[in-house]
Formats: C-alpha cells, structure tokens, sequence
C-alpha cells in the first residue's frame, strides 16, 4: 500500500494482484481480509462512517471514502451509487433508513401501526409478516439496512420515543424483537428483498430521568441485566447483524464508550459477531454535549476502543481517528477489527456481486394491494377497547342512523401515521407526508363501512396545538432539524359549538383526541400527560349532551385521561395506527370486527405515579399513596372483548420441576357471551423468596386462543423452569430453588389472576 503524508491513498495506490475479494466463489472471510491488505488507513476510516446523504454527497464518497449513507431521497440514491463507481476500490455502500414501521421516508410506502401499537397485538407471526413487507419494500428503493427494531423498555411514558418500544415488559419484548429481526432479515442476506435488522438502543436508553430524552440512565449493572440487556441476548440468539449504541450515559460512561456493555458483554459473553453503530453523533456528542472528552481525536479513540464500528453522522470522525492513530492512541488491529465487521456484512448481503440499485420495476412492490391487507389486519389487531357499557359495537343492522365523528384527531391523516413517517420532521423531501388517498383516518373509514341511511357528520371540535418556531433555530446542534415548540390551542368557543350541536342531533358521537407530532417522538418528550389544547374542554361540552359517546385516543404513548373519557360509554386505545388505522377503528365501532388488542404498557392515572409497571420490585411502606393509589388506571395485558370470557379450574400437571423441564398447566376457558373473541391467556410467575429484591409477579408465556360463543376451552399452558429466574445481588442470573406461585389470567391485575403452587428443586 502507498500512503501521503497524511495517510490517505497516493496517486500510486493501484490496485495490484489477484482481486481475491472480487470472487465470489471464495470464502468471505479469505474476501474480506484480501480487501483489507489493500486499504489505505483514509479508506479504512472511511468505512467506519455512516453520514447524511442530504449533506455533501461527493465530499462524502469520494473524499470521505464513506461506507455507509442514510437520508438518502430517491435520487441521491442513484446519484450516491454512481459516486462510488469512481473510487478505488469502488467499495459498495451500505444504505441505511430509519424504517420504524414501514418504510418511513418513501412516498406512498406502507405504514404500518407504531411499534408499540405492534406489541398490543401480542402476535410474533403478525410482527414477522409487518418486518417482512417493510423489508420488501425497503429493499425496492436501494435500502440495505433499517434501523430497527427498539428493545429499550418503556416505564416513563412520558419520553417522547415510546412509540418506538413494544412497551413495558421484557418478555413480550423479546419476542416480538426476535419476530422483527426474523422478518427483516429473511431466510439468507444475499436474497435481494432481506435487510440488516438493527437491535437499539442499546442498552438502557430508556430509563430516563424525568423522561427527558437521552439523559443520563441512573442504572446498576445488576439492573442491566435483570431486565434492559435480556431483550438484545435474545436479539443476538436470533442473529440480528447490528447493535446500534444508545445516546444515554450510565454510571458517568456513554454507551458508546461503555467497554463493559460493547466488548465484555455483547461480543464476549454473547458472541457478537455482527457490527455496533453508533447512534446520531455519539461520538461528536461526547465533545459537545456530554463533555467528557476534549476534542475529536480524543472522542474517537474512545469510540474505537470501546468496540464501535460504525460512527453515525460524525463527519469529522475520520480526521480525529487518524490522529488519533498517528499519536499511538489507536492500533491498527483496532481499526482492522472494526472493518472487518463492516465488511463482512457487505459480502454477506451479496452487495459486491449486486449493489441492489433499484429498478423501477420492483417498486411496484411498495404500497401494493397485498401490502394493504396486511397493514389493514395489524391495525384491527392493535385496537384495544378498555371500556364499553355495552353501546358497541353499534347495530350496522339499524336502518339508519346518526352518527357525529367529533375531535382533532378524527381527520388528521398524517397525525394518525405517529413518528417516523413522512412529514413527521427528519427528512425534508416529503413535506406534506404520504399520499392523502393512502390514508384512511376514522371520518374516512366510517364513510366508507357505515351502511347506505347512516348519517355521518363532522366537526373538528378543537385544536391539540398552535406550534411556534423553536428558540434554537432550523437546526440543533448535531444538524438535526429542531422541533417546533407547541403550546396548547385555545378553547375557541365556535368550534365546540359546532361539535355540540352535531351531538345532540347524533345517535351516537365518536370523539377522538390524543396527540399529534409535536408532541411525542424523538425528542419530544412532555412534562405531563394530559390531553394537550382544548380537548379536555371539548370532551366536557360532549358529555354534556348525554349523547352516548364513545371515545377514541389516537396517541403515541399512554395518556392521561379526564372524567368524560373514563366515563364515557365506550374507549378505545389506538396508538398512532398507521395508515390504515381509521378504516380499522371504524369496523370495530360497527362489529364488524371484534377487539383483541391488550395493553403493553400501563396506562397512569396520574403523570405523578411515574414510572408505573406492573412488575415492579417488592418492598416499600404501605401500597398507596396519601392522596392516590398507586394502581394504574389500566394495566399492562389489559382489554376488552365483545363478550365475556371466564377462567376456571387452573391446574398445574408438574408441580415440582428442575430447572431443565417445563411447568406444565391447564385452565379452562369459558365464553359466556354471545360473540367470539381472541383471547390472549397471560402466564405469570411469581417466586415466592428470593435471595435479592425481585418483581412480584414476570409474564413468562402467553398463548392466543380463539373461543366460540357459549362454549368451554381447556387450554394447555407451559413455562419453562429455566426462565423462572432471578438476578442476584452479585449480578449472576440464576433460578433459585424453593416455592413459585403460576398466575394465570386476562391482565397484570391481580384481580385477573388465578393463582397455583409449583417448586422447583
């Protein structure tokens, strides 16, 4: 190799020799070491670096050298590929894209429900088939690399990102992040519609202070790995190729200079083989955030040190790293084992036989009718009705009737699509969000299911928020566009006018509220959780008519809710449901389908409550507060159905295991109503003495059964012993022998459960 005085390629740096790494009837790993002799340090920098197409796109390839791009419009695709036909080594690009449910940033790309609208689902088949249209339809447009799914686990709710999470409990999580990682990736890398699925953030993000986003995690080790680090071992075992590092610090150490979490534990106890990306700046943000770290060269060798990979969206990455080199401060075998990971990914995804450039042709594939069906199925799916006096579902059967379709959020296409999606504010090539015709919000879908004679009226009723410009400008400081600051709507005494008049001529009135984007995603947290602008007002006035109402909370997150929600005739949970959200809520209104969504995360009463999670630790004075209780005001696993199911007769067929067999049960179902339901049967265990401080009750299993009206099910349940485990005050995950209680039922809610006797010896 010749090298400049600054260590980037000379002018003599031909390639010379057999190109090993261009057959690909070789080995990749004889590729990739082959291709590795060959690189100038300015290249190997390069290929550690992930940046914003929407940048300097030439400076980025040619003088960068590189490896990775993401924001990358529809043209800069194309523009980006032929860039690297003028390198070198003409090295391909991985293309990355935050595709978080569905492929965000293509227009007229399917969007699915969020992530936590997925988990109410509680179905890994459903997630795997989502994961696997969004990979299709990524890999259509030049993607290789989605940057999902999330495990962190949500306990505050209000952190702005909680839409991305599958919710509260470690075990759902696991399964449908290992459901994901499945669907993305497909049977093989190298097939043309598989793409790297991307396991974040890891580990810990989520546990904020005060829900602010990215702030420091005040979490032991033992903490770790009783309940954030489990979902991303899972990952792992499932054989997600990337990890991407959390922005948060713990114990005073970033993620992304934590050698512990990156080197000990992922790779060493796990045996991670695939590559660690940072997220947006880590590196950068060690400089000018979090202040540990002087300046660049410092902040990428502790990057590099620690067992990165890949540097997001720090352009001058490769400048600090090469000093950082030319110092001592990093070796080359560093550099070396990093792009090693790197590479091999590229020769595993086939990119250097196939850069997958997307053709026209296979991007018919995006948005195409099948798509839609399945995107229709998980919206019904993710729907969770948590109250009903019996109003719904309405008779579709009447003649005709009146219905009033009330609220904010009852025609508000692109609010309904959550965070991550089009015009919801990272990318700036799809301003007004996703085609208008692909969208069905709750007004469009009544109109479209409602019977011939029904009268569907409208009035928005009130506004969520007025949004001002942000005090920091278009940018913050790490280039990402910064959100504008909304502050409540005023109550406008003509717009709710309108509303109450529509519901008092109405046989019914549908109000839905929640929130909209300015008000939950990255970096939008809130300080309370109330209904934001003059919903509350608007609710209120409704209620007063005595119309019977049901109401529909379209949100990104739990939301605390007032009396005229709570005691309104029906409510139905929908969080940010996607594209075909408002078709779904309207066949559940009408019966048309039945409720089977469960809650994933605990809904509070009070934002002063938080954090609140069913499996909390046991031990404290007393169970309530002075002036509240401390129950949430639903739990997690919680939902209704049409009809009503009983349990009965819970029966444990081993009771005394050893830690290598499986408790075995049984308990009866019983459907005493008049309409089917889908009942998801949840299986917790409960350790009755623990040798360090534990939660009083995990789910372990959860198994979906489908029950006829007026008849009896017995259904057959099993846990394996070995996941009865604890953490111990030494940090050592073990099962304990000695008694454990198996509770059985419909919700968290000890009132839902049935509870047994087992040990295990």
């Amino acid at each position: 190799m010749i090298f400049d005085a600054s260590g980037r390629t000379s002018p003599g740096g031909a390639l010379s020799g057999e190109e090993v790494f261009r057959d690909a009837g070789r080995s990749v790993a004889e590729r990739v070491e082959d291709l590795l002799s060959r690189m100038t340090l300015g290249e190997k920098l390069g290929q550690m670096m992930l940046l914003d197409a929407r940048q300097d796109l030439p400076d980025a390839i040619l003088d960068k050298h590189a490896g990775a791009i993401l924001h990358a419009s529809p043209t800069r695709i194309h523009q980006a590929h032929e860039l690297v036909e003028r390198t070198r080594l003409r090295i391909p690009l991985l293309v990355a894209e935050d595709c978080i449910h569905g492929h965000s940033f293509w227009p007229g790309a399917t969007i699915f429900p969020v992530q936590l609208a997925l988990a109410a689902t509680f179905d890994p088949t459903l997630v795997q088939l989502v994961a696997r249209v969004t990979a299709v339809e990524a890999a259509a447009t030049g993607i290789h690399w989605v940057f999902s799914p999330t495990l962190c686990i949500a306990r505050d709710p209000r952190w702005g990102r909680v839409n991305e999470t599958f919710g509260e409990d470690l075990h759902l999580i696991s399964e449908l992040g290992a459901a994901m990682i499945r669907g993305y990736q497909g049977d093989r890398l190298s097939d043309r519609d598989a793409v790297l699925a991307c396991a974040k953030h890891f580990a810990g993000y989520s546990e904020t202070q005060g829900g602010r986003d990215a702030s420091e995690a005040d979490i032991s080790r033992r903490k770790l790995r009783a309940w954030f680090l489990p979902p991303f071992e899972r990952a792992v075992r499932e054989g997600c190729r990337t990890v991407m590092t959390g922005y948060q610090a713990i114990d005073g150490v970033p993620v992304t200079a934590n050698t512990w979490l990156l080197r000990d534990v992922l790779r060493g106890e796990w045996g991670f083989d695939g590559t660690v990306v940072t997220d947006w700046d880590n590196v950068g943000r060690m400089v000018w955030e979090q202040q540990i770290r002087a300046d660049i060269t410092d902040a990428a060798t502790a990057a590099v040190q620690a067992g990165n990979d890949v540097a997001m969206t720090t352009p001058t990455f490769a400048d600090g790293a090469e000093t950082a080199v030319h110092r001592g401060l990093i070796e080359q075998t560093q550099l070396d084992d990093a792009v090693r990971n790197i590479l091999r990914l590229k020769f595993e995804l086939g990119l250097f036989e196939d850069a997958r450039l997307p053709p026209p042709q296979r991007q018919r594939q995006i948005g195409a009718e099948t798509h839609t069906s399945v995107n229709l199925q998980t919206a019904r799916r993710s729907l969770v009705l948590l109250r009903n006096n019996g109003t719904l579902p309405l008779d579709y059967r009447a003649a005709r009737l009146r219905v009033a379709v009330i609220g904010p959020n009852a025609d508000n296409a692109q609010g309904q699509l959550g965070d991550w999606a089009g015009s919801s504010g990272q990318i700036d090539w799809m301003p007004q969000g996703h085609p208008r015709e692909a969208i069905q919000t709750v007004l469009d879908g009544l109109r479209s299911v409602a019977p011939t004679g029904w009268e569907i009226g409208y009035a928005r009723g009130a506004d969520i928020v007025e949004p001002v410009a942000g005090p920091t400008g278009m940018l913050l400081p790490d280039g990402q566009p910064a959100p504008a600051l909304p502050t409540p709507a005023a109550v406008d005494p003509a717009l709710i006018d309108e509303a109450v008049l529509l519901a008092k001529a109405a046989d019914h009135a549908v109000v839905v509220v929640g929130d909209e984007i300015l008000l939950t995603g990255e970096g939008r947290s809130t300080a309370t959780l109330e209904l934001f602008g003059a919903q509350i007002a608007l609710l209120d006035a409704v209620a007063a008519t005595g119309t019977p109402t049901t109401v529909v909370v379209i949100s990104g997150k739990p939301l605390v809710l007032p009396g005229s929600a709570l005691n309104a005739d029906a409510l139905i949970q929908a969080f940010s449901p996607g594209m075909q959200g408002g078709r779904a809520i309207a066949e559940l209104l009408l019966g048309h389908i039945e409720p089977s969504g469960r809650l994933p995360i605990s809904i509070p009463r009070h934002a002063g409550q938080l954090p609140v999670f069913y499996n909390t630790v046991r031990g404290q004075h007393g169970d309530r507060y002075a002036d509240l209780t401390q129950e949430p005001q639903f739990v997690f696993g919680e939902g209704l159905s049409y009809t009503e199911i009983t349990y009965s007769d819970l029966s444990i067929l081993t009771p005394e295991v050893t830690p290598d067999d499986a408790v075995r049960a049984t308990v009866r179902l019983t459907n005493t109503g008049s309409r089917p339901a889908l009942e998801t049967v949840q299986v917790y265990v409960r350790d009755i003495v623990t040798s360090a401080t534990w939660a009083d009750r995990e789910l372990k299993a959860y198994k979906q059964v489908s029950v006829e009206p007026g008849t009896t099910q017995e259904v057959t349940l099993s846990v394996p012993a070995g996941a009865c485990s604890i953490v111990t005050a030494d940090g050592r995950r073990t099962v304990e022998f000695g008694a454990f209680e198996l509770l059985v039922g419909k919700s968290a809610r000890l009132a839902h459960l049935l509870a047994a006797p087992f040990s295990i010896s």
